[in-house]
C-alpha cells in the first residue's frame, strides 16, 4: 500500500491524493516512485478513463521538492516519468485533472502544468520560486508555462518567482475554473463526468493529436502527421456506436474499444 499518497477508484475515475500534509505535500524520492507506480497502473487499466490529482488538506496541493528531506541527506532519485511520476510522462494517453487546493509551488506547480485541466480553489497560489533559492524549474515549468500563456507574462513569473493567485491565474489562461474554497476536487469530478460522456477513444485521440501536434511548426504539418490513437479510434466499436446512438436519439454506450 502507498505510504505517501492514496488512489481511490470512483467508477472510471481515479482520484490520486498526495498525502504529506505535514510537509505541505512536498515530494521526496519515495513519494515520486509511489506516484509513478500509481500512474503506471492508471495508464494500463482499461476500466479507468480519467484521473484527478490533488493534495491532502486545504493548505497545499504541493509545495514542490522536499528541500528538508534533501538537506537531511535524503536521496534525490526520481523515476523516468519525472517529478511526481508525470512531468516526463510524455506518452500519457488519458486525461489528467489537477485539483489545486492551497499552494502549488515549484514542482507542485509543474505537476499542475503537466495536467490537462487545472481546477483551482479560491485560495490556490501558483509560483516557480526556484531562482530565489538558487535553483531553476527544470521539471517542465520553464518550457510548459511559456507555451500556455503569453511569453511576457510567463517570463514575469519565471524571472521573479512571484506568486499568482487563482483568479489571476485564470485570467492568464493557466487555470480552467476557479472553485469555491475546499471544492476543487468536487469541481474536478464534475469536469471528469463531462469527459466521461465522450468516447474515451475520441478523448485519447484528441489528447494525442493536441500534445504531439505541438511538436510541429505549422498547422499543416500537425494535421498531416500520423497519430496512432486516431487510427485506434477509427477502428473501434465506439466509432460506430457514436453516430448510431445519435441517429437513434439515445445516449451512446461507450466500450473504450
Amino acid at each position: 500500500m502507498p505510504e505517501f499518497c492514496s488512489a481511490e477508484r470512483e467508477g472510471r475515475v481515479l482520484v490520486v491524493t498526495i498525502n504529506r500534509p505535514e510537509r505541505m505535500n512536498a515530494l521526496h524520492s519515495p513519494a515520486h516512485f509511489e506516484l509513478s507506480a500509481i500512474f503506471d497502473e492508471f495508464e494500463n487499466d482499461p476500466d479507468l478513463w480519467v484521473a484527478i490529482l490533488t493534495g491532502e488538506g486545504d493548505r497545499a496541493f504541493s509545495a514542490g521538492n522536499d528541500l528538508r528531506w534533501q538537506a537531511e541527506g535524503g536521496t534525490r532519485d526520481r523515476p523516468e516519468t519525472g517529478f511526481g511520476g508525470i512531468t516526463t510522462r510524455f506518452n500519457r494517453s488519458k486525461p489528467l485533472i489537477a485539483a489545486v487546493n492551497g499552494v502549488a509551488m515549484g514542482g507542485g506547480f509543474e505537476l499542475a502544468l503537466a495536467s490537462d485541466l487545472i481546477i483551482a480553489s479560491e485560495n490556490a497560489r501558483f509560483a516557480l520560486p526556484e531562482p530565489r533559492v538558487g535553483l531553476a524549474a527544470l521539471a517542465g515549468g520553464l518550457h510548459r508555462l511559456p507555451r500556455m500563456i503569453p511569453m511576457k507574462q510567463a517570463m514575469g513569473m519565471i524571472l521573479t518567482g512571484r506568486h499568482v493567485l487563482a483568479e489571476e491565474a485564470k485570467s492568464l489562461g493557466i487555470v480552467t475554473e476557479v472553485a469555491p474554497p475546499g471544492k476543487s476536487v468536487d469541481v474536478a469530478r464534475r469536469w471528469a463526468g463531462e469527459i466521461l460522456q465522450c468516447s474515451p477513444l475520441s478523448i485519447r485521440a484528441s489528447l494525442q493529436a493536441v500534445m504531439q501536434g505541438l511538436n510541429h511548426a505549422s498547422v499543416e504539418e500537425a494535421m498531416n502527421a500520423e497519430y496512432p490513437a486516431i487510427v485506434r479510434m477509427r477502428e473501434s466499436e465506439d466509432y460506430i456506436e457514436g453516430p448510431k446512438a445519435f441517429s437513434e436519439k439515445r445516449a451512446p454506450q461507450w466500450k473504450g474499444r
